[in-house]
């Protein structure tokens, strides 16, 4: 059983037995070609967008009814106001989201309104280019039902093709308002008909097309809701143009076909509208603090062509977005260093200063455009550290307190791969502060935020330290014995990636690597292993060590599995055990967070130690977090989500837990506030 909430939206080795090393080995046969895009999109976009003002109950913008703000007046006063004050910081973009849509031509192509937009699209695509800045258009996907009639509208640029053809006979529908048809593209017919409307969009001078309710996704998942034909027809419509459009793809897309997002489109959204849908444009617990969550999954797909797209960024006019001071500048420190598109939601004929200060500073502008995404060094608190390591060597560090109430937030920059002195300078005040060694530290307040640019101090060209050792998988076998696998970010001297790297238990070393991962098998049961990393380059220099790793060991009878539903357990509350072909077992147990609870009283470890728990789990949501308490301490455990309301397909996450030696080791699962729900429990393995 599961809950979700959705939201209706008005748009529609000192005890080694042997050492063995398992890696991925190289493919035998040349990749396929990627498929060709309209846009390259060597850098994240950045622009305004009308949705957030569409949305909004703010009193006054939208005052005849939902989505009444957007009409061809108002954009043109925003269009002149991108270009007079945000586009010398790189704003160029000008999109027009949901609600220009008057109808359709008779070959069932898009027509605006002919009230709100009495000159056509094509009239404003050409008044956004006279100012310099690009056009952005919106449509959701598939055959919308309003076009269809009855099947026998034609469709431009090909011979005895209809509506009729285009889609399944049964009528079947898709996207995440079912307002549309699905499309059948075994039929040559339907890219034809997404050729036509490219076309169309095409001759309007659209620069920008952003295809909405794709699943799985969106809220949705199974065969009707199976957009990926879609998003590779109209990739390959837009390529087919001529035209330079950038293609992005919405909302909370399901991180399964990450590989196909990336191929054929330049971004998917990664969680649902940041707008509130309320009395301001947003809230810091509806729309923002999610996605510190939602984003981490995505992390490693960001780069050219392809970019995480977190939403709009509404951070312009703290009463009318609805969130503090504290709370804008986090919000936009996140945008920035997720290297996510900057496409301002607010109405730019109200910035007030502080937000225009926000959106023009070049500074952290630099680091969202620098394109690479930062990642978070753990989330088991409300107080965290974000890092990326910059081409200059520079870093990338971006201190959050997401509690309720002022706390300090530290960086172990050793973790990061920084040793020595290092230069700090704090990116949003434009001040350089006092030189770092070992740690960065500030007081800040709830929900507060500090951006720091660290440059470490180079010393004879020494490789960094390799940073952010952790475990990503751990299993142990009576006949195998126990493995870990381990990982840890690239180490480089000055520009230059090391040539290997040593993986040491204490001062042993046990193996040398090429790679980043490493799975360190046949480990001696019942033991602990403190690991640490060591970057080699090519010509033999050596870095510190990494900060080390401590892992006890399951015994000879190796990992211990606890399944959810297991009759020792407490599931209490509002938790329920309930049935789930694939998981364990065949239950899991739901219901989670509130009330929900789920202890596992009788946890076995053969000695005292830090051991690996792989936590099996099911969310077909964005994400959720839970809070787990082992033996009586408390931590946050983020867990990534399908996205595509698949309540049956179990995940795993793995997280280090201290336990006591013997049997009365006690685990438990809650949600980390009353109001937070928690993914379903499958089992978990010690």
């Amino acid at each position: 059983m599961s809950r979700r909430t959705t939201r209706l939206l008005t748009a529609a080795a000192a005890a080694l037995l042997a050492i063995t090393v398992a890696q991925v080995p190289l493919a035998d046969a040349a990749p396929a070609a990627k498929p060709t895009k309209a846009d390259s999109a060597a850098t994240p976009y950045m622009g305004w967008s009308s949705w957030s003002l569409e949305s909004t109950n703010y009193p006054g913008v939208n005052p005849i009814g939902p989505a009444s703000w957007l009409t061809e007046a108002n954009v043109i006063k925003q269009t002149d106001v991108v270009a007079g004050k945000l586009k010398s910081h790189g704003y160029n973009y000008v999109n027009v989201d949901a609600g220009w849509l008057g109808g359709f031509d008779g070959n069932a192509r898009p027509l605006s309104n002919a009230t709100t937009f009495p000159h056509g699209m094509k009239y404003l695509g050409d008044y956004i280019h006279r100012k310099g800045l690009k056009f952005g258009a919106y449509l959701a996907v598939g055959l919308d039902i309003r076009a269809y009639n009855n099947g026998n509208t034609p469709i431009a640029g090909v011979k005895n093709c209809f509506t009729r053809n285009v889609v399944y006979s049964d009528l079947r529908t898709t996207n995440g308002w079912n307002s549309s048809y699905k499309i059948d593209f075994t039929n040559p017919c339907s890219q034809a008909y997404i050729n036509s409307i490219a076309a169309e969009l095409a001759g309007w001078g659209v620069d920008f097309l952003k295809l909405d309710g794709v699943g799985p996704g969106s809220f949705q998942g199974g065969a009707n809701y199976d957009n990926t034909s879609d998003v590779k027809a109209w990739n390959t419509a837009l390529a087919k143009t001529g035209r330079k459009i950038q293609f992005v793809i919405s909302w909370g897309l399901s991180h399964r076909q990450a590989d196909v997002w990336k191929a054929n489109s330049n971004g998917a959204r990664v969680e649902t509208d940041v707008e509130c849908y309320c009395d301001t444009i947003v809230t810091w617990n509806n729309s923002v603090k999610q996605r510190f969550t939602d984003v981490v999954q995505w992390i490693p797909d960001a780069g050219p062509g392809y970019w995480n797209n977190l939403d709009s960024l509404d951070v312009g006019n703290g009463q009318m977005d609805g969130i503090s001071e504290a709370e804008r500048q986090s919000y936009a420190t996140l945008w920035a260093i997720e290297a996510a598109p900057l496409y301002v939601g607010d109405d730019l004929t109200k910035l007030d200063p502080y937000g225009l200060s926000l959106l023009t500073n070049d500074e952290v502008i630099a680091v969202d455009q620098a394109g690479i995404a930062a990642k978070p060094v753990d989330q088991s608190s409300q107080q965290q550290v974000w890092y990326a390591r910059q081409k200059d060597g520079s870093y990338t560090v971006a201190l959050f307190n997401l509690g309720d109430a002022t706390a300090t937030v530290t960086a172990n920059l050793a973790q990061l791969g920084i040793n020595g002195t290092a230069k700090v300078r704090d990116l949003w005040s434009h001040k350089d502060l006092a030189a770092a060694n070992g740690t960065v530290s500030a007081s800040l307040p709830t929900h507060g935020s500090q951006l720091l640019k660290i440059t470490p101090n180079a010393k004879d060209n020494a490789p960094n330290p390799p940073g952010d050792l952790h475990a990503v998988a751990a299993s142990g076998t009576t006949a195998a014995g126990n493995s870990v696998t381990l990982a840890w970010d690239p180490s480089f001297s000055g520009n230059s990636a090391v040539k290997s790297y040593e993986v040491y238990n204490g001062t042993s070393r046990l193996l040398t690597t090429a790679g980043t991962s490493v799975t360190v098998a046949s480990l001696a049961p019942s033991s602990t292993f403190d690991f640490t990393v060591v970057a080699v380059t090519k010509d033999g220099k050596k870095s510190l060590p990494s900060t080390k790793l401590n892992v006890s060991t399951a015994d000879k009878n190796g990992s211990i599995n606890y399944e959810g539903e297991a009759a020792v357990n407490l599931v209490t509350g509002g938790a329920s055990v309930n049935d789930c072909g694939p998981c364990s077992g065949g239950k899991k147990v739901g219901n989670l967070g509130g009330t929900g609870h789920l202890s596992f009283p009788n946890v076995w470890a053969p000695k005292d130690g830090t051991y690996l728990m792989t936590v099996s789990y099911v969310d077909g949501d964005s994400g959720r977090t839970a809070q787990v308490t082992v033996n009586g301490v408390p931590f946050r455990l983020p867990m990534a989500g399908s996205n595509d309301n698949d309540w049956g397909t179990p995940q795993t996450v793995v997280v280090p837990v201290t336990l006591k030696a013997g049997g009365n080791n006690l685990v438990e699962f809650n949600g980390p506030t009353p109001n937070d729900y928690v993914a379903d429990i499958d089992k978990i393995t010690i």
